[in-house]
């Protein structure tokens, strides 16, 4: 190799769509010539993932120090973790990103033996895992906890080594993969983007199914009662940092304890007491920012930013009234959107935080991404379902409001065709998710919106408004407690619904209009009996809607039960040409409208 050692690897299986083609070797390390070290095998881990799985975590107690001019990370962390198992542990996994390493590991004041090795996964950014597998003084018995004292540390530089290993361009992969310490913007998303705190979780990889995504939802459930405490202590030259977000929460750090010398850096700390974490994930971001606050949104912009600023306060004026209408009057934390360094830099939210660029358009064009910034800044849960669903619900609302109930059905169904493909056909040939315990996107976030739609249409805005009211997240400790308030607030008996939508997966209804009858009825009026056919396992109420061959029309919604037919029978004032059933607002296993056209007059 012309006296130079070279290391490649190529990269050409489960390509996406823009690097669909061969891959050529890249050159990752050229230098001068080295003595060839005697073969050894690379460490393995022999941690199963049985024991993986059986390893929660119930409390992070982390003390942080970043040296943001050299992307340095050191950290010492008391993890309180659980055997969720059926067996005893004899050793426990614990998990870092491959750019960190643990240092030691302490039980009750003594320092345990642990042996560490790569593991593959793309819950990292850097596509790989640094695996600590911790022999225990004694065995861990099933839902007996442990505290121990992890010492860890090393670099959490820009790197995109997981998506470019796919094959992304180097701008996009790096646009997505923006989590890093620089001395300009700290940014660390936690596991599924950077793994900065000891996590136990399975391996996974992209392009395997949507393994990652389902293991990064089984990570937040699992730890939604868990809690943090976070102490960050930040050496910084120039400016100090006066933005900081923890775990989704906008902090104000401390005043500097002292500024940066020609021979010494500043210090800077910001903290979080022992917080319950939600349905989210142990988050960091610090920055220098303008802050810029009105109408519930606080910005926090770039020094180029401040025009776009203002912008995105006037989309908050836009939307504040829907705000107060669903969720009262009642003070709250302020949104708080985060301004990302890069203009290209991919969206992301945490908590009541949404990182992203700073758009230069119309409030207008920004108010959908501020209603739902808005709506998790007024209301939170720690079920995913109601704090993702209840965002998501009042961005749809948000549509319908402005632009007509025909572009919010069309938002809606947008994510359809993904929650029918992940739905079991039925209950028994899947195991579906219900919402008490979803793990994925399409189910508490998609399905979720669908169902507050639906329990909109089904108790009135007046009462789902004051069940959201109501909601207290210090007392949501029981799964039928959102239940019981909205039995409360509407005076109407939900259990049917929650069973069929939340509490279980019954699947989607399979909606089909059977038959339309029309015959004359007093008063120069014509009824109209409809067949109603559900092939499905889910009961649904539904709208059905007949029209007239001039103006008229006339809805009502019916109750369909899970593999039933129902006869419904409505007047209409003229000869009755179309009749609808669903518009949208029901998810189902295919379309979600329904449409038949009569061309008889009534029989005699």
């Amino acid at each position: 190799m012309n006296g130079r050692l070279l290391l490649a690897v190529s990269a050409c299986c489960a390509l996406p769509a823009f690097a669909q083609q061969q891959q050529k070797p890249q050159v990752l390390f050229s230098g001068p010539p080295v003595a060839a070290p005697a073969p050894q095998a690379a460490p393995t881990s022999k941690v199963t993932d049985a024991e993986r799985r059986a390893v929660v975590i119930a409390a992070w107690d982390l003390d942080v120090h970043l040296v943001s001019r050299d992307q340095s990370f050191e950290a010492h962390a008391r993890v309180t973790l659980r055997n969720d198992g059926e067996e005893p542990l004899t050793e426990v996994p614990l998990q870092l990103s491959s750019s960190l390493h643990f240092e030691t590991i302490g039980y009750q004041g003594k320092r345990l033996p642990f042996s560490a090795a790569p593991i593959n996964s793309d819950a990292d950014h850097t596509g790989q895992l640094v695996e600590a597998a911790i022999p225990l003084p004694d065995p861990l018995t099933p839902k007996a906890t442990l505290t121990l004292d992890v010492d860890y540390g090393g670099a959490i530089p820009l790197t995109a080594k997981r998506l470019l290993a796919i094959g992304a361009p180097q701008a996009q992969a790096e646009a997505t993969d923006w989590d890093r310490i620089s001395a300009d913007f700290t940014g660390l998303r936690g596991f599924g983007n950077v793994v900065w705190y000891p996590v136990s979780s399975v391996p996974v990889l992209l392009g395997d199914g949507a393994k990652l995504f389902t293991e990064i939802g089984r990570q937040k459930l699992l730890d939604q009662d868990a809690t943090v405490a976070l102490r960050v202590t930040d050496e910084f030259t120039g400016e100090p940092p006066n933005a900081a977000a923890l775990d989704g929460r906008y902090i104000p750090p401390d005043k500097p304890s002292s500024m940066p010398s020609a021979t010494f850096p500043g210090v800077i700390t910001v903290s979080l007491p022992p917080t319950r974490l939600g349905f989210e994930t142990p988050s960091l971001f610090l920055a220098r920012r303008t802050e810029i606050a009105d109408n519930g949104l606080r910005v926090l912009a770039g020094d180029a930013d401040s025009a776009n600023a203002h912008n995105y306060i006037a989309a908050a004026g836009l939307a504040a009234p829907l705000i107060k209408t669903w969720f009262g009057t009642k003070s709250h934390a302020l949104a708080t959107v985060f301004a990302l360094p890069e203009p290209a830099d991919a969206p992301a939210e945490t908590g009541d935080v949404l990182l992203t660029p700073l758009a230069n358009t119309t409030p207008q064009d920004l108010a959908p991404a501020v209603v739902h910034a808005l709506a998790h800044a007024a209301f939170f849960s720690p079920r995913a379902w109601l704090n993702e669903g209840v965002a998501s619900f009042m961005g749809t609302l948000w549509i319908d409001s402005t632009s007509g109930h025909t572009a919010a059905m069309e938002n809606l169904n947008a994510g359809r065709p993904a929650l029918a493909l992940a739905e079991p056909a039925s209950p028994g040939q899947g195991p579906g998710e219900d919402l008490l315990h979803a793990v994925s996107p399409v189910y508490y976030r998609t399905k979720a919106t669908y169902v507050l739609w639906m329990l909109r249409e089904i108790v009135g805005d007046k009462d789902l408004q004051a069940a959201l009211q109501a909601y207290k997240p210090v007392q949501d400790t029981d799964p039928d407690y959102f239940e019981h308030l909205l039995n409360e607030t509407s005076g109407t008996d939900l259990s049917w619904f929650f069973a069929n939508w939340v509490n279980q997966d019954r699947g989607l209804p399979d909606l089909s209009i059977g038959g339309v009858y029309p015959s004359p009825e007093a008063h120069e009026q014509i009824l109209v009996a409809i067949d109603i056919v559900n092939d499905g396992y889910a009961e649904a109420t539904v709208p059905v809607t007949v029209r007239g061959a001039g103006t008229a029309t006339t809805t009502a919604w019916v109750r369909i039960p899970a593999h039933g037919t129902v006869t419904h029978r409505m007047l209409c004032p003229e000869i009755p040409a179309e009749v609808d059933l669903n518009d949208g607002s029901i998810p189902e296993v295919q379309a979600s409208i329904h449409r038949k056209m009569l061309n008889t007059t009534p029989a005699q």
